[in-house]
């Protein structure tokens, strides 16, 4: 073995322990709903070495990057076996996404990933591209994951290698190492963006949805979709309900949808979702708050208005600049709440708040009123209450 290959692998392997055992701390500004933090939790550069390295100076004397990565993102989050656990969205040097695990012991750094990637079963050859998966831990006993499977559209016209057909994938699992392929999702629309509900309901199992006219275009379609079905192995929607509808003029007036499966509370059933709307820059891609019934998860009970998180800062920067979106989040037993985002389709980050606050902030946050003069009114309202102090 040469000395530069021994200085390079070295170099390597310190550098990235250092990032590796990284403390995360706090940002000190906050708005008293989320809490942000300095460093991102997952990256391109939290990859193993081993996947991207090949450390035989026989075949690789310069100690060359054999393998590269582009993003870590969009990850389904659980909290499993004492650690907290990242489904990561891989993105591979050569655009294709793959899953792979990081688990952290505390939610906020040392991120590490397992020592091989996700091998999902291969069970449909023009399957190109698989990506962005929720995690459910359902009362049957399974870790659920259901994540966009896209191919080629094969009725694209000749030479338009762009369009595309997505589908939504579903597997499941019980050690996060060994996963069930099941059906996909049989829907007239397409899919790409699906969580399950992680109870039963009328003894069925319930999906959120998000029909689209199109891979892109939410067209007639759009909104957050319920439907329930018999057999989670051969799923298919027979009868869709839109729960969470678009709106001109909105955070959601291209399309939104479903992030991770709902919290649990008290109060009722705690939603993520994102909103995309259209700008001089392109989509911009914003998260959002809402809540629904205990006894029916249909009912919209709280939805405040605007975002409730937004890029900001670096987080705007990247391979798809202007962009939130989350597919994971994690509820600690002491209400703690971990909620996992990517920025710009790049990196992977954390934010933390409470299940209280998250309550809080849905019931008292006024909702859209959908015109500039409702906007004014519930400002003028604000400040009448503070001036009675």
């Amino acid at each position: 073995m040469n000395d530069t290959f021994e200085q390079r692998a070295a170099l390597l392997v310190a550098r990235q322990e250092e990032l590796l055992t990284r403390k995360n701390m706090p940002v000190n500004t906050s708005n008293g709903i989320i809490t942000r933090y300095h460093h991102p939790v997952v990256t391109a550069a939290h990859i193993p070495l081993t996947w991207r390295y090949d450390f035989n100076p026989a075949t690789n004397p310069y100690c060359m990057e054999r393998i590269g990565f582009n993003a870590t993102m969009n990850s389904g989050a659980i909290k499993w076996q004492g650690k907290y656990i990242l489904l990561v969205r891989v993105e591979a040097a050569d655009r294709k996404s793959f899953f792979a695990v990081a688990e952290s012991p505390n939610g906020i750094d040392n991120f590490r990933f397992w020592e091989y990637p996700v091998v999902l079963p291969d069970i449909n050859p023009e399957e190109t591209n698989v990506y962005d998966m929720r995690l459910t831990i359902h009362e049957d006993g399974w870790i659920y994951g259901i994540f966009c499977s896209e191919k080629h559209d094969p009725q694209a016209a000749l030479g338009d290698l762009s369009s595309a057909v997505a589908s939504a994938g579903i597997v499941r699992t019980k050690d996060l190492v060994q996963w069930e392929r099941l059906a996909d999702l049989k829907t007239i629309s397409q899919q790409r963006n699906v969580t399950l509900h992680p109870e039963f309901v009328e003894g069925k199992y319930a999906l959120y949805t998000r029909p689209q006219d199109g891979f892109i275009n939410a067209g007639s379609g759009g909104g957050i979709g319920w439907t329930l079905v018999d057999d989670i192995t051969q799923a298919e929607v027979s009868r869709e309900l839109i729960i969470n509808q678009r709106a001109y003029h909105t955070i959601k007036e291209v399309k939104n949808g479903e992030g991770p499966h709902p919290i649990k509370t008290a109060k009722g059933w705690l939603h993520l979702a994102h909103g995309v709307r259209a700008c001089a820059a392109g989509l911009r891609y914003v998260l959002y708050l809402y809540m629904t019934a205990i006894e029916d998860p249909t009912r919209i009970i709280a939805e405040p208005g605007g975002y409730f998180m937004a890029p900001i800062g670096e987080e705007r920067i990247g391979d798809v600049s202007n962009v939130l979106f989350s597919n994971g989040w994690i509820a600690d037993e002491d209400g703690t709440v971990y909620i996992y985002y990517a920025s710009s389709d790049t990196r992977m980050h954390v934010a933390t708040s409470t299940v209280d606050r998250l309550i809080d902030y849905c019931f008292h946050t006024p909702a859209d009123g959908l015109r500039s003069a409702s906007t004014v009114d519930n400002i003028v309202a604000l400040i009448d209450k503070n001036k009675q102090l």
